[in-house]
């Protein structure tokens, strides 16, 4: 993916997990090179200190911020503001905020910052470049800065409007720990039929990795199901078992609405 921005150094404020996950899939990808980045973090990081022995800035005085062309805020939503001052005092006018905050309206960061904001949804994915990210900006070059610098490490999904950005956190941003609880029950599930904990737990996550195989070759989820549920086997029963009741539709809408209404809820 073609980065579209000025070149300049990049500002990465906050390298907790989401933060360092980001970090380690621009260094993989080479997507920001060690002598382009710039960390800002109030506590040590493995992830930071293993950047900055590649030539990464870590914490530098204000005025290293002077040619930066992007600050990418990875930083917990009610200390998004404490966090972003201190870096407006060095950052150039016209570089870009990228907001990977859930819940932050673009507009309530851009009356703070005076400056373009685009907004990106994450998964931690990003740290092996597997990652998926929703975007969002109403201000073109800022839109094309978040895909440059996002667009080697995840699937960028592009959303008509910010409004939909909490509805994407909750179905992709939180999905991955959604996903690892029900292969966790199903690990537990099949100890209750005998296996053993460690025979379950291999298997599940063995599962998981074949489900998310079949994912890469593109096809439908439909079809996905399809080639694994053959009528009447034993997948099959199982499906029905979960739809029967609406339990599995049930789980997952339960989940996405309270992830969703969190997020309209966490800026603080």
């Amino acid at each position: 993916m073609t980065d579209h921005s000025p070149g300049g150094a990049v500002v990465l404020v906050g390298c907790g997990r989401l933060g360092s996950a980001i970090l380690e899939g621009w260094l993989a990808t080479g997507t920001v090179t060690p002598a382009d980045l710039i960390i800002l973090t109030p506590s040590e990081k493995a992830a930071a200190e293993a950047a900055r022995a590649r030539g990464a800035l870590v914490n530098p005085s204000v005025e290293a911020l002077g040619g930066a062309r992007a600050a990418v805020l990875a930083v917990k939503p009610a200390k998004w503001r404490e966090a972003l001052a201190p870096v407006l005092a060095g950052l150039p006018s016209e570089a870009t905020i990228v907001s990977v905050m859930a819940g932050v309206r673009a507009g309530d960061i851009g009356a703070v910052a005076g400056r373009p904001v685009a907004r990106v949804m994450p998964t931690t994915g990003v740290a092996q470049a597997r990652g998926v990210a929703a975007l969002w900006s109403g201000d073109a070059e800022a839109r094309e800065t978040a895909r440059g610098l996002f667009g080697l490490i995840a699937e960028v999904v592009d959303l008509g409007e910010e409004a939909q950005m909490d509805a994407a956190t909750a179905v992709a941003g939180s999905a991955p720990a959604f996903i690892h609880a029900f292969v966790q029950g199903l690990a537990r599930a099949g100890e209750a039929q005998g296996l053993s904990r460690e025979a379950a737990e291999r298997l599940a996550r063995g599962a998981l990795r074949s489900a998310g195989a079949g994912v890469e070759t593109g096809s439908s989820l439909d079809d996905l199901i399809v080639r694994v549920a053959s009528p009447g086997g034993t997948t099959r029963s199982g499906l029905d078992a979960m739809q029967a009741g609406g339990d599995l539709e049930r789980a997952a809408r339960a989940a996405v609405e309270a992830a969703v209404q969190r997020a309209r809820t966490i800026s603080g």
